[in-house]
């Protein structure tokens, strides 16, 4: 029902970039649990490890285009990273990145990003399977069609979902992201895709919704493609934030059941997040854990299996929030 390994660490020091995402928001939270007094004997019961199903280039074009995918496995895969993660300002100057203290290489992050398409959709053959799982990574769900946004390079839910359509394991499915940020990726992927539908709720301002709305040669910014329901929350506004997500849950309850539910649930509402632009939106842990029960029990009562992934969340203190819900989620579904 978890599925953590070691070889999952994601510590983006290691590559240079300066941007607070730490591996041990995952192994605190696998320790929390290890140390509760019934999940911590029991651990066989409900820890998996990472399988490592392969992930290929025709994956990727289920959600991607050709073009971007030729470019990831080409020349042009160390720019792409570049781009993605901003490591560079206007100027080209280095921005949250020094290159002279990197430990690995820029395009191992490629081999990242594909370890967490594959534990994705991992997590969703063993919801299908069992009801409930939550895979320690992925969530990634800026990444557009045709490039990489936001410090994801692939759209592991949109890829993962749609490899479970074309194996016949699912016809329909939902995305329901409760990270800070807009989930603009999916939402723009699976646009006029009514086998996915998608429910955001986000801050209403701030990145990437502060960005233009059309480029230099006019074309659309794809981040303002709307999903099925979007649910903004203006700053200030948290203490409508629980009754906003349920009218919204009843909302894309009325657009018909799927036979499987993706949460991104991203700590970065957080009020103790450290990421600068998740600053619009400060949840407390209390509210937290009332969000996720709040879609997690929703889902029980409607028999939908839920897939859920750690998305965003950064600093030191962003493994709070996992933990908590582990903890009172985790209980319920041993025998």
């Amino acid at each position: 029902m978890v599925i953590y390994s070691d070889a999952d660490r994601l510590e983006l020091l290691d590559y240079g970039i300066q941007i607070p995402v730490y591996d041990s928001r995952a192994r605190r939270t696998f320790q929390r649990l290890l140390d509760h007094p019934v999940l911590g004997p029991r651990r066989a019961e409900w820890h998996l490890a990472h399988g490592g199903q392969q992930i290929d280039r025709a994956d990727l074009l289920r959600a991607h285009s050709s073009e971007y995918v030729a470019r990831l496995y080409g020349g042009a895969l160390e720019q792409e990273i570049i781009r993605t993660f901003e490591l560079r300002d206007e100027s080209g100057r280095p921005y949250r990145y020094d290159p002279a203290s990197a430990r690995r290489p820029l395009r191992e992050l490629l081999e990242q990003a594909l370890r967490m398409v594959s534990g994705t959709y991992q997590c969703c053959r063993q919801a299908l399977a069992g009801g409930f799982c939550y895979y320690f990574g992925g969530g990634t769900h800026h990444a557009q069609y045709e490039a990489g946004k936001g410090f994801c390079l692939l759209n592991d839910t949109v890829i993962a979902l749609r490899k479970l359509q074309d194996r016949g394991e699912v016809r329909n499915a939902w995305v329901i992201d409760v990270d800070a940020h807009k989930g603009d990726g999916t939402a723009a992927i699976t646009r006029g895709d009514a086998s996915i539908r998608t429910l955001s709720i986000h801050m209403a301002h701030g990145w990437p919704l502060d960005e233009p709305e059309h480029d230099a040669q006019g074309r659309p910014n794809p981040s303002f493609i709307p999903s099925d329901v979007d649910l903004p929350v203006a700053a200030g506004e948290e203490g409508r934030y629980l009754d906003l997500l349920a009218g919204g849950l009843e909302r894309l309850a009325g657009l018909s059941l799927p036979d499987l539910a993706v949460v991104v649930d991203g700590a970065d509402p957080y009020e103790h997040d450290e990421l600068p632009s998740t600053g619009l939106l400060r949840l407390s842990l209390a509210q937290l854990l009332s969000r996720d029960l709040a879609v997690y029990e929703f889902l029980q009562r409607r028999g939908v299996p839920s897939a859920w992934l750690m998305s965003g969340g950064y600093g030191e203190k962003s493994w709070e929030v996992y933990a908590q819900f582990l903890e009172a989620v985790l209980p319920r579904r041993l025998p």
